[in-house]
């Protein structure tokens, strides 16, 4: 009989957890006060005064949680989570800024998201950001995440447009400008996680909350759709793309979007019909409901989901952990998206990882 001792089992892994770098913020505004304000506008006519208002008010209370490394650590052990993959709040993509700007912002966000990491690095590990607005500028932005910083990838938006002009400057997912970052990340084996940030409608959604509860879901699956329908996930088959919030509403009405692939010519620029990329994307848990999540892992399988809470907003999980739990997933599967997958992915605390990419 082996005398061995069995490996210890994988860390539960949260990979959707987010960060404030108020210098961030700080720099952006005294850099371009104009666009800045008009990013402010922009979110005034999403979201309306009564949402902003107790968002504000919701910051303002969970400021430690955002900011503060203790506290973040002691709401992990609570929470049962033992590693966390921070990246910034998704306010900081700000995609208004100019080429020169964009990048700077992007890179003080890579090392503030580095610096952070560096203080806990056991339990923590990032992502950063790149200026999805500047295509061209992408792949400096992800090399210096990944090569430079150490991160395991970068946080992108659902599409990006500069609020002085919305229509002539919307980047979307498909555009051929981007091939370039989608090659060099999937070489890198980087993260790709995608949060949307903003929703297109607008003013239709300035009330109830709709700018969020409605938006994130409906821009989650407006954005996969892109990347799969325009055939990049054909032509980079090993991206690593792990999309928030469940993927909203895409998983689980995917059928509407294989009919189309059948019966319309404009949307078979992909392969196969679009269900079969759902084994090709990761999604996290965040779905707020047990019978969802039950829907989203027998949709795409449960080797594509991985644990995520949105910690520390109101509109993320306290509890994410008991979450997986009360889905009433197999024993198996539960695991795996507790911490299975994340393992086979290579999310891991930054300390545990035995050397950083060099290529």
């Amino acid at each position: 009989m082996s005398t061995r001792p069995s490996e210890a089992p994988a860390p539960t892994v949260d990979v959707h957890a987010h960060i404030l770098i108020p210098a961030l913020q700080q720099r952006a505004a005294e850099a371009d006060a104009d666009g800045f304000a008009a990013l402010q506008a922009l979110e005034m006519r999403r979201n309306g005064q009564e949402s902003l208002a107790a968002s504000g008010r919701m910051i303002k209370e969970r400021w430690p949680q955002l900011t503060d490394l203790d506290r973040r650590l002691a709401d992990m052990d609570a929470q049962g989570v033992d590693v966390q993959l921070v990246s910034p709040s998704p306010s900081h993509f700000y995609y208004f800024a100019g080429e020169k700007l964009s990048l700077e912002l992007a890179k003080q966000a890579n090392d503030a998201v580095r610096g952070f990491v560096d203080r806990a690095p056991e339990r923590l590990n990032g992502l950063g950001l790149v200026p999805l607005q500047h295509p061209q500028h992408m792949v400096e932005a992800l090399e210096h995440a990944v090569l430079e910083c150490g991160l395991l990838g970068v946080e992108i938006g659902s599409f990006a447009a500069t609020p002085a002009d919305p229509e002539r400057s919307t980047v979307e997912l498909s555009d051929p400008r981007l091939e370039p970052f989608w090659s060099r990340a999937e070489e890198l084996g980087a993260l790709v996680f995608l949060h949307p940030f903003g929703c297109s409608l607008d003013e239709r959604l300035d009330r109830f909350y709709l700018a969020n509860t409605v938006s994130q879901p409906a821009e989650n699956a407006v954005a996969l759709s892109h990347l799969i329908f325009s055939g990049v996930l054909d032509r980079h088959s090993n991206l690593k793309i792990v999309a928030a919030h469940g993927g909203g509403y895409l998983p689980t009405t995917i059928g509407r979007s294989d009919h189309a692939w059948r019966v319309r010519p404009e949307a078979q620029r992909c392969a196969e019909p679009p269900s079969t990329y759902l084994r090709k994307i990761f999604f996290d848990s965040l779905v707020h409901s047990p019978r969802e999540l039950r829907a989203l892992v027998e949709a795409v399988g449960p080797g594509q989901v991985l644990l995520g809470s949105d910690y520390p907003f109101d509109m993320g999980s306290e509890q994410p952990v008991d979450d997986v739990h009360a889905a009433g997933l197999p024993t198996a599967d539960a695991a795996r998206v507790l911490a299975g997958n994340a393992a086979a992915l290579g999310i891991t605390a930054s300390a545990a990882l035995a050397a950083r990419p060099t290529a």
